[in-house]
Parts: structure tokens; C-alpha cells; sequence
């Protein structure tokens, strides 16, 4: 009897060894799948060489807006920050949901695009325009607005380009602001916006301020305080001045 049990022992020692490897081995390959596909979303944050063609850089090289709208129609614009990864088509959805989990091509993308707010005139004529990207940890999309927030990025990025169909506007930034979701100061944009109020808001709420060329217009950016899905926010502040106009579309 003993030793049919020391057998059965030794069996169920056997399969026990046997499960627990292989849920090691499920479990490892989970871990490298997971981190493969954190990688992948991360590097296709990133705008791609393909896209970048269709850059309308403003010297006659880009494919230009044309393409760009036959490529999407919901494309508005192209945003530039030079010297961060703020390159990116601008799409504007019919409502807000649209572009936070679709990218240009109208794929399903966890980086999302960047996007203009669905009730915002899609030429930016609006006294305030904002938009919306994703905070990716490693810099894509929005990222680079949360650096915004440290006085020596704040210092040596004064500047970004916005490409219109038919016109370049230079951002000339001036705040970064910290707040919550549920600003509503800053969370309303469009037509009817108290600029005055809005502007007396952003000064008192801003961790880096300094004066720029005033335009006519303002435009946010958008972005989540961190990469974990809180309601703290990240917005820089620019206004918009007219660089050139008469593009070809």
C-alpha cells in the first residue's frame, strides 16, 4: 500500500511540476506580450515618415492639405512645435470622442490623434480654440505639453507654427496652466468666450507665464496631467498671429 501511494505521490509531484512551468511559461508570455504591445503603441504615437510627406511645411515640397484631406476629410490643420514631437495632423471629429481612440487613417489607435474641439470653427476663426491629445509617456502626441510645466522647457519653446489650408499662424505661447477636468473657464471654447475673462483665469492659474506678441486668437493645448487616466490637466496657452497666407491648397 505504501508504496502505490509513494507512486501516486510521485505522479502528483509530477503534475504539479508540470503546471506550475507551464503557467510560468503563460505567464512570461504574457509579460513580453504586453510589453511588445506597450512598445508598438508607444512607437506608433509617434507621426510616421509616411505622414510626414504630407506635411504642409509651406515651400512647395509636401504633398500638401489637399492629399492630406483626401487622405482624411477631418483634417484641419497641422501643429509644430519645434524642438519637441508636437508634429501632428490636427482632425476634428463630430464630437469629442471621435479622435481619442482613432487616428488619422481611421484606424483604431490607443494614442489616439490630436483634435480640435467638435463645437470650434474648423478654420479657427474662433476668439479660442483648443485641442486635445493624449499624454504618452515617452513623448508622443501631447506628452510634450505636460514638459511645459518645467520653467526651462517653458523658456526655450516659445514658439510653435500652425498650418492652415490656406495660411500659417505662428503660436506664440505665453502660459501653462495645471487644473482639472471640469474647468470650465478653460474647457469652453468657440465663439462666445469672454476672452478677458479666460485670459484673468489663465494668469491666476499658471505655473509658467510670461508676455508674447499678442494676436486676436487663443489656442490650447490640451493634454492629461500624467499617462494613468486622472482628471488633472496639462494646458499651454498661445496666441495666434498671421506669418503668411495665399497657400495653394
Amino acid at each position: 500500500m505504501w508504496r502505490a501511494a509513494a507512486r501516486m505521490a510521485g505522479i502528483g509531484n509530477r503534475l504539479l511540476t508540470i503546471i506550475a512551468g507551464l503557467l510560468v511559461f503563460v505567464m512570461l508570455a504574457y509579460g513580453t506580450y504586453s510589453l511588445w504591445d506597450t512598445y508598438r503603441v508607444s512607437q506608433n504615437a509617434f507621426v510616421s515618415a509616411e505622414l510626414l510627406d504630407y506635411k504642409p511645411v509651406g515651400d512647395g515640397e509636401s504633398a500638401g492639405f489637399a492629399e492630406l484631406q483626401e487622405l482624411n476629410p477631418d483634417v484641419r490643420a497641422w501643429i509644430t512645435i519645434p524642438d519637441t514631437h508636437i508634429d501632428y495632423p490636427v482632425l476634428q471629429g463630430e464630437n469629442d470622442m471621435i479622435y481619442v481612440n482613432q487616428d488619422v487613417y481611421g484606424e483604431f489607435s490607443l494614442s489616439g490623434a490630436i483634435f480640435l474641439a467638435s463645437a470650434d470653427s474648423p478654420d479657427f476663426s474662433d476668439s479660442y480654440s483648443l485641442l486635445y491629445g493624449h499624454h504618452m509617456e515617452n513623448g508622443a502626441m501631447f506628452g510634450d505639453v505636460a514638459k511645459f510645466t518645467e520653467t526651462a522647457y517653458f523658456t526655450e519653446h516659445p514658439d510653435g507654427v500652425l498650418y492652415l489650408p490656406d495660411k500659417e499662424l505662428t503660436i506664440h505661447i505665453f502660459a501653462c496652466v495645471e487644473t482639472d477636468a471640469y474647468d470650465e473657464q478653460i474647457y469652453h471654447s468657440g465663439k462666445d468666450v469672454d476672452v478677458s475673462g479666460l485670459l484673468s483665469h489663465i494668469r491666476k492659474k499658471a505655473v509658467q507665464y510670461r508676455e508674447a506678441v499678442r494676436g486676436e486668437k487663443l489656442i490650447g493645448l490640451s493634454t492629461c496631467a500624467d499617462d494613468v487616466g486622472t482628471n488633472g490637466r496639462v494646458v499651454v496657452f498661445g496666441w495666434l498671429e498671421e506669418t503668411s497666407a495665399g497657400r495653394e491648397v
